[in-house]
């Protein structure tokens, strides 16, 4: 496996890249761009249990199969929503990269991210452990899953106008 200037292997740089495009995407509410970023099977998580690794067996927040996304969106830029009518402005970040499986055409990895919305005047955290696992396919890299660990997940959460 070929690396890059800073010693990181290439798979996971190309990961790093894809996963600020995806932030970069989700702050600027360009949801039919960010749902072209998934492959047909992947699954947007949110789990309550920050333990958990049976995500179908468990209640989450969010457990969104491509179709499930699709209404998600649906109901975000629909305008019919109230919560997404008047949506925080966001802004992420991304950092803490550490990588679980790397291969040429399979990369998992973990982050942190801190997202601070705001909205009516307040500023509100969502901080978080990611796992994202990107599968490398010749029409570029595609989400197979995507999960966002709450550090206050057990906590009661404001409802969400937009994607963590």
């Amino acid at each position: 496996m070929s690396e890059n200037l800073q010693g990181i292997p290439e798979s996971m740089a190309k990961a790093i890249a894809f996963i600020w495009k995806e932030a970069e995407l989700l702050d600027r509410k360009d949801y039919a761009a960010w749902q072209d970023l998934w492959t047909d099977d992947g699954y947007y998580v949110v789990p309550i249990d920050p333990q958990t690794t049976d995500f179908a067996a468990t209640l989450n927040y969010a457990y969104d199969n491509a179709h499930m996304r699709k209404i998600r969106i649906e109901r975000l830029t629909s305008g019919f929503a109230m919560s997404a009518v008047d949506a925080a402005t966001t802004v992420r970040t991304v950092s803490r990269f550490v990588p679980v499986h790397l291969s040429a055409e399979l990369v998992e990895i973990t982050s942190a991210q801190v997202l601070v919305g705001y909205k009516r005047q307040q500023h509100t955290l969502f901080v978080g452990n990611l796992t994202h696992r990107i599968r490398f396919t010749p029409q570029g890299p595609k989400l197979e899953q995507k999960v966002i660990r709450l550090v206050n997940s057990m906590d009661s959460l404001n409802a969400l106008g937009f994607l963590l």
